[in-house]
């Protein structure tokens, strides 16, 4: 069974690169990894995102950590070739990396690509890290907030208008439901009291989880999810919330 790391800004302390050293199998330097940018590209200038997290010109490392080696999965061109060419590749790395984005995107390309179908049979000791719409898109149910619906993904479940509170005054949003790639069976908000998301002070976050069937975890930008064997622990020099319990 996969181990997860699920983050909301990447390995961002001390504590969360520890968890990553402990649930890998070895040392980083001898481990591994695929880096998955897809979630990036609907968003605009997401190209130049993707090569920024890429070669680690971001707050918080993931790429750059010192793995032995990193290659780029992108999941929009599985489809187009044989499952045997790309899934060595998976089976063979020690760690995914999966950025953030938007996360309906992301958990759309996972179940279309086959990659969510390898992870669920694997019985590898990979670990999945994710950042944001990457931990996102790893539950069952995925609760999101979008201005606009242009990149929603056919997965969605249902969608409603919603008016959010913020410090620069309310803020309409569309809020949607759809389903994950169903690695853990909790949802996620990521970014609580973020700065560039002020959808998710505590108050909206408790909004925005009582609209998920799930047990919900708002986690900020310095705390993350450890998860092995369907076991949640959260790791954190920051602030979170459960809700849904």
């Amino acid at each position: 069974m996969i181990k997860l790391l699920l983050t909301s800004n990447g390995v961002a302390n001390q504590s969360i690169y520890n968890a990553l050293v402990g649930l890998l199998s070895k040392p980083i330097a001898e481990c591994k990894a695929l880096f998955i940018p897809t979630a990036i590209y609907p968003f605009p200038n997401g190209a130049y995102y993707a090569w920024q997290a890429m070669f680690g010109n971001k707050k918080s490392a993931l790429a750059d950590l010192g793995w032995k080696s990193v290659g780029v999965l992108e999941l929009t061109a599985l489809q187009s070739i044989e499952r045997s060419i790309w899934a060595p590749s998976v089976e063979e790395a020690d760690a995914l990396l999966v950025w953030g984005g938007d996360p309906l995107y992301l958990s759309y390309w996972m179940q279309q690509s086959g990659l969510a179908d390898l992870l669920l049979s694997s019985s590898r000791h990979l670990v999945y890290v994710g950042v944001s719409a990457g931990s996102m898109a790893a539950t069952h149910i995925i609760g999101e907030t979008y201005s606009n619906l242009t990149n929603a993904s056919h997965n969605t479940l249902a969608s409603e208008d919603m008016v959010f509170d913020t410090p620069q005054g309310q803020i309409s949003r569309t809020f949607v439901t759809a389903y994950g790639a169903g690695l853990v069976d909790f949802s996620i908000i990521p970014h609580l009291y973020g700065v560039e998301h002020p959808d998710t002070s505590e108050t909206n976050a408790k909004i925005w989880a009582s609209k998920i069937p799930a047990p919900t975890y708002a986690i900020d930008d310095q705390s993350a999810l450890k998860v092995v064997n369907g076991v949640a622990e959260i790791v954190s020099e920051g602030n979170w919330k459960l809700f849904n319990v």
